[in-house]
């Protein structure tokens, strides 16, 4: 078996499909607040470590609307792309150029919903040869049973399941690194109950 090379930041493009609104309202395979929070996590871990990230939502008008606003916050002006109706968004002429503008070949896909632009648009890079990763815990879908069915899918395709937080800690494994502090940044903010921990082992050392 051959150990693929590590994810960096360097090497990986963050793709995130359809985190919509209308969406949200129907996910029933992880809380809704978790949910959102591995979202906005994931968002930051591409921008704060400077990986590619493409984002892609359905057009203006849609009942899906428009994307999480929590996520929108932290995207600012960087660019959505609105896909017409391809369910595999490497249909979309402006959605696969911009991964391929990227210049990277490895891929952490995460969206809404699993089973639907999720799975058809990871079935499509991995058509095209792309290394995917599937960001499981910032995706979802109408029931856990058909999130957990459509990973298995995928799984067997080729793509290798992960979650967001590992994604972030495998682009920065060394706390003493000069990157390290974007990590504990990501951590303090969508880590809660780590950042408890790291503040009742400091507060042992100040006492």
């Amino acid at each position: 078996m051959t150990v693929p090379e590590p994810l960096t930041p360097e090497s990986t493009t963050i793709v995130m499909i359809d985190h919509a609104v209308g969406f949200a309202n129907l996910l029933r395979s992880h809380d809704l607040g978790t949910h959102i929070n591995n979202t906005v996590g994931l968002a930051k871990t591409a921008l704060l470590f400077g990986s590619g990230l493409v984002v892609t939502n359905g057009v203006k008008g849609k009942p899906s609307g428009p994307l999480y606003p929590e996520l929108t916050d932290v995207l600012g002006d960087h660019p959505v792309i609105e896909r017409p109706g391809a369910t595999n968004a490497f249909d979309d002429a402006a959605f696969a150029e911009a991964v391929a503008a990227t210049g990277r070949r490895k891929l952490a896909i995460a969206g809404v919903s699993t089973e639907g632009c999720v799975l058809q648009s990871v079935l499509g890079a991995l058509r095209l040869d792309y290394e995917v990763n599937l960001i499981v815990d910032a995706s979802g879908s109408l029931t856990r049973e058909t999130h957990d069915t459509a990973v298995q899918r995928m799984i067997q395709a080729g793509a290798v399941p992960t979650t967001w937080y590992s994604l972030a800690g495998e682009f920065e494994y060394d706390h003493t690194s000069p990157r390290g502090p974007i990590l504990q940044q990501i951590m303090r903010e969508h880590q809660p109950a780590m950042a408890k921990g790291v503040q009742t082992y400091l507060a042992t050392k100040t006492a």
